[in-house]
């Protein structure tokens, strides 16, 4: 899945790297050839996908970052520098899920625990990242966000905010660090064949035929379609593309 992109002699950053869109990116980006921190807060995930890379030839370092805690974060970037020398592009793609409630019964405690990780975890990871590459005077960096960053859904309002926010925090970024050589867009995937997505399945929360009939593709997306998005926004094949909302859904919104 993996198009012909070179990143040797780059430091990449994945946060939410322990499993799904965040390991497939991780992975993709060490075979183009850059050296991969992978952030999770699953220590022992990441300190084995991480050993797994260094095996097969890749330098990758394994941390655990859990997003919601802007110290952890700082930590991440600064180990990345400290270990791998540098840091030329980011994914942040840390996120979770809560269950669909209407906006009358949501729980106060789980809206605040789903804007702790997809919305102050986005703004932390970017935070410390652009603090690192503005010394640099380049960078790259691409957020997760969500098809439902751009539309609503009865149940979802929680969930679909902190996805729009994600794109708020982009575009902006995107103005304000674009003249400091430093380019900053967003992903927002549709339904993606991820573990995450196995458990809203498995717990009815998801249906997954009528998940697959709104496609018109026909199928499910795979996780390495976007990290092939991500190592398109990093390269320099995107290289005027800065403050986008790139859909990569199989057309669910066309």
């Amino acid at each position: 899945m993996n198009p012909n992109f070179d990143f040797s002699g780059q430091v990449v950053l994945v946060t939410g790297a322990g499993s799904g869109m965040g390991r497939a990116t991780a992975f993709a980006f060490a075979e183009a050839g850059a050296a991969v921190t992978l952030a999770d807060i699953n220590t022992a995930v990441v300190t084995d996908l991480a050993d797994e890379l260094i095996v097969a030839g890749h330098r990758a370092l394994g941390v655990t970052c859990d997003v919601a805690d802007e110290d952890q974060v700082a930590d991440a970037v600064a180990r990345t520098v400290t270990s791998l020398g540098q840091l030329d592009i980011a994914f942040n793609n840390a996120g979770i899920q809560i269950p669909y409630a209407g906006i009358a019964e949501e729980s106060g405690a789980d809206f605040a625990r789903l804007n702790a990780v997809n919305y102050h975890g986005i703004w932390a990871s970017m935070k410390y990242e652009l603090r690192q590459m503005r010394e640099q005077n380049a960078g790259v960096i691409v957020n997760c966000s969500s098809i439902g960053g751009l539309i609503g859904g009865p149940g979802r309002a929680a969930y679909h905010a902190s996805k729009h926010a994600v794109i708020g925090l982009t575009k902006s970024a995107a103005k304000e660090y674009g003249p400091r050589g430093i380019r900053i867009n967003a992903i927002c995937p549709g339904t993606i064949d991820t573990p995450m997505v196995s458990d809203m399945i498995s717990t009815g929360v998801l249906d997954r035929a009528s998940s697959v009939e709104a496609i018109p593709l026909g199928r499910f997306g795979k996780p390495e379609e976007i990290a092939a998005a991500a190592l398109w926004l990093s390269s320099p094949g995107a290289s005027f593309v800065n403050g986008v909302a790139l859909l990569v859904d199989g057309g669910q919104l066309a």
